[in-house]
Parts: C-alpha cells; sequence; structure tokens
C-alpha cells in the first residue's frame, strides 16, 4: 500500500495506541497469516484463534520490539510460533523426519535411464495443463489444491504458503522460519512437486475417463 508508514512511524503510532495504525496493520496482515495458521493447524476456527492470540501477542509486546527485523515480520514470527505450538498441541504438526530426505519427488521410471539416447528426459512428456480460461481454477482444483496442501509435511507447507500464496522472497522465508538457503529450496521444489503431481494425476483422470 502506498500509505503504508515506513517502519518507524509505524512502531512508534503503535506503541502510542494509535487506533488507525492498529486498523491499518490488522486489515493488511490478517488474511495473510490467516493462511500461514492455516498450515500448521487442524481447522479454520483454530486458525481464527491463532491469529487472534498473535495480535494480542503483538499488543503486548510492541514495546519490545527491537528492530532487528521488519515489523511484519517480527507479526509472522509470533504467528508461526504460535501456530508451531497449538499444532503440536493438535498433533497436526509433524517432524521433518517423518519424511525421507532422498525421497524422489518425481518417480523415477518416467524418465529415460543410462544408456539411452537421451538418459534423464522424459518416456513421455506430462498432460499439458488448462489455462486459467479453461477452468483451471475451478471449485474442483481449489479443493484438489488446499487438500494437497493440508497433506504436505509441516514446514513445506509453510515455504509454499509464504513463496507462493505470500509472495515472500526466498531470503525473507529463511529469516522467518529460520532455516538456510539450501533446506527452504528443498522444501520448496518438494511441496511444488508434490501439489504438481496431484494436479496431474487428476488432469490426466480428467483426460482419459
Amino acid at each position: 500500500m502506498d500509505d503504508f508508514p515506513p517502519d518507524e512511524e509505524l512502531v512508534a503510532r503503535l506503541r502510542d495506541g494509535d487506533e488507525t495504525a492498529f486498523a491499518l496493520v490488522l486489515d493488511s496482515w490478517s488474511g495473510g497469516l490467516l493462511r500461514l495458521a492455516r498450515t500448521f493447524v487442524s481447522t479454520e476456527e483454530s486458525a481464527a484463534e491463532v491469529v487472534q492470540e498473535t495480535w494480542l501477542a503483538v499488543i503486548e509486546g510492541i514495546d519490545k520490539f527491537e528492530g532487528r527485523s521488519s515489523v511484519k515480520t517480527w507479526v509472522y514470527r509470533i504467528l508461526t510460533n504460535t501456530a508451531k505450538r497449538r499444532g503440536i498441541r493438535e498433533h497436526k504438526v509433524m517432524p521433518l523426519s517423518s519424511h525421507a530426505a532422498d525421497e524422489p519427488t518425481v518417480d523415477p521410471a518416467r524418465f529415460r535411464p543410462a544408456g539411452d539416447p537421451f538418459p534423464g528426459h522424459w518416456w513421455e512428456f506430462p498432460l499439458a495443463w488448462p489455462t486459467p480460461e479453461q477452468g483451471v481454477l475451478g471449485s474442483e482444483v481449489r479443493e484438489l489444491l488446499a487438500a494437497a496442501l493440508d497433506g504436505l509435511p509441516e514446514r513445506q507447507r509453510a515455504v509454499i504458503a509464504l513463496r507462493d500464496v505470500e509472495g515472500y522472497s526466498s531470503e525473507e522465508v529463511c529469516e522467518l522460519l529460520e532455516i538456510s538457503a539450501a533446506n527452504q529450496r528443498v522444501l520448496l521444489h518438494r511441496a511444488r512437486a508434490s501439489v504438481r503431481g496431484t494436479l496431474e494425476e487428476y488432469y490426466t483422470q480428467e483426460a482419459n475417463p
């Protein structure tokens, strides 16, 4: 937003109890916070409660904000920590080690083997996906995407939500989730590959009823 104040002014206004400033951040960030919270917890209601807890923590903690990151990143980190704790209580958050690090993201049998004239190439190219005009964002596909994201391991869900839904840069995601750049790349790649695989299976079935 063009009229969004710089962090120094925003923090000062929040510390002074400026209701207009609080309404501004509430309206601007709550949607993204809710979507990120949903990647950690079991229900929309639980995610909404996490967001509410986050804003209460922001109000209580703004005087202690030290400016080591942007205000937005600070708020998102509070949300992430709050959502993780609730996710653990709901038994939704799973350890990263529960998914093998060397598990292939695409079935190796779909590629030509060593010794073939074109090793590593597809045996058959995946089907082309429909364009948005052809209904790729229809309700059925949106539900499929939501289910695919919900089935991802916790960190994969968080990374793909921040990168592909919220538009955060890789550097911001690393800072927010406190992970390395290499880990962020692997998590994002695996999340995207998993979601793409789900969609590919759906469109293959649609093309071959």
